[in-house]
């Protein structure tokens, strides 16, 4: 097997991840526990891309909207389709992360990182400045894929652990569940 048929038999792990972080962060209002960090918020927005199908007969369907028109969405997922890739938005202590993460190789696209005092300074040509705010940058950047990769192993270790059946029903229940949504 090549690398790409492995990517390609293996994306349905990016899938469930999704899935199962947007019902965490739906589950305690956008609150969701990590073990390392505390709470942090956790929220679904704007845009989300979902699959259906496999090579030339798959249909993808993108849902855009505010939080609360995101029903279709949850529709789909009533259908069987696949969360494939969705905007986030991320609260950590005081840093305020958006990003789209796509769910076959957990990649990030469309990062916006936290605007900070040394990140939105005026460019003075000074050169340590300048390193400063790229440092700063870096630093902002790595600390969303470690928030990220620390989600995704609290997801991994539930997801082999003996109580996922039982966490999959409460997904399931999510997913069929409209009360919660706002019309």
């Amino acid at each position: 097997m090549d690398l790409v048929d492995l990517v390609e038999e293996k994306r349905f792990i990016g899938q469930e991840f999704l899935t199962w972080l947007w019902w965490r962060s739906e589950e305690r209002g956008g609150s969701v526990e990590i073990p390392e960090y505390g709470d942090i918020i956790v929220a679904f927005e704007k845009h989300m891309l979902l699959e259906y199908g496999e090579g030339e007969s798959a249909e993808k369907l993108i849902c855009s909207g505010l939080k609360a028109e995101l029903q279709e969405a949850r529709t789909g997922l009533q259908v069987g389709k696949k969360l494939e890739q969705a905007r986030i938005r991320i609260v950590k202590n005081d840093h305020e992360y958006n990003f789209t993460l796509a769910a076959g190789l957990m990649e990030f696209r469309n990062v916006r990182l936290p605007k900070t005092a040394g990140t939105e300074s005026e460019e003075s040509g000074n050169r340590e400045e300048v390193e400063g705010m790229i440092l700063e940058r870096l630093f902002l950047y790595e600390d969303l894929v470690q928030t990220v990769n620390a989600l995704f192993r609290q997801f991994l270790e539930r997801r082999t652990s003996d109580e996922w059946s039982s966490e999959l029903d409460k997904v399931r229940t999510w997913v069929v569940d409209n009360r919660h949504i706002v019309s």
